[in-house]
């Protein structure tokens, strides 16, 4: 399998063949996953509207998949892999089509309570999950299978020599304390964002986080986890 944890690699599927049982792609611009805040506030409006118009034409909601679902399916294959993502991918965004009718646009954004799905849907999957870490603290250092896993998590952090120790690291952190790892690390969601997708106040993400980090931090020998430098 390729490198999923490398977050600058495009999506296995760029673009996915919609299921039969989604409704019809939206004619959609592409944009980047990180836009400016201006942008992305233009994008969060947008996105809320899409989901009241798809309650009265259902294939607005199209639009939602074309724009999401290749992060989406990075994120899953991350944890997962690529041939769960792809099964998973389609899979969330049929949840999120016949639950668009409860969502709260007061209580997040569209973005947000889609990584809420897919971190449920991954929940379901944990032992999928653990195989893959396990695969990688064996994996030798060339890195045949899942090579990469270290980019993913310590960003700048790509020593492959570290990705043994990293893995198992990973595999000990307490599931809470992962997800909310790696939707910052692979998602790139903020606090408020993960505190909607997980449900838990903004406060626990970051106590969540600050866990996991020295977890990390101390596998790698003092490596920050998340930026890559040392500390001191």
């Amino acid at each position: 399998m390729s490198a999923l944890w490398d977050v600058s690699d495009p999506p296995p599927r760029a673009d996915p063949t919609p299921r039969a049982d989604l409704p019809p792609r939206a004619d959609l611009s592409p944009r980047p996953d990180s836009p400016p805040r201006a942008e992305a506030g233009a994008r969060e409006a947008e996105d809320a509207r899409l989901i009241e118009e798809s309650l009265s034409t259902p294939e607005r909601f199209a639009a939602l998949y074309d724009r999401y679902s290749p992060e989406i399916h990075r994120y899953v294959a991350g944890r997962l892999g690529t041939q769960a993502a792809d099964d998973l991918t389609a899979e969330i965004f049929l949840a999120a089509f016949h639950g668009r009718a409860g969502f709260d646009g007061r209580r997040g954004i569209v973005r947000g309570w889609l990584y809420g799905i897919a971190t449920h849907q991954v929940a379901q999957h944990r032992k999928s999950e653990s195989r893959l870490l396990r695969t990688l603290q064996r994996a030798p250092l060339a890195g045949e299978a899942e090579s990469g896993h270290e980019d993913l998590v310590a960003g700048r952090v790509v020593a492959a020599s570290m990705r043994g120790r990293l893995a198992a690291a990973l595999a000990a952190i307490p599931d809470a304390d992962r997800d909310v790892l790696v939707l910052v690390a692979l998602a790139g969601l903020g606090y408020e964002e993960i505190a909607q997708a997980l449900d838990i106040p903004a406060g626990t993400v970051g106590s969540r986080l600050n866990r996991a980090r020295k977890k990390l931090r101390a596998a790698l020998g003092g490596v920050n986890p998340m930026f890559g430098d040392a500390d001191g």
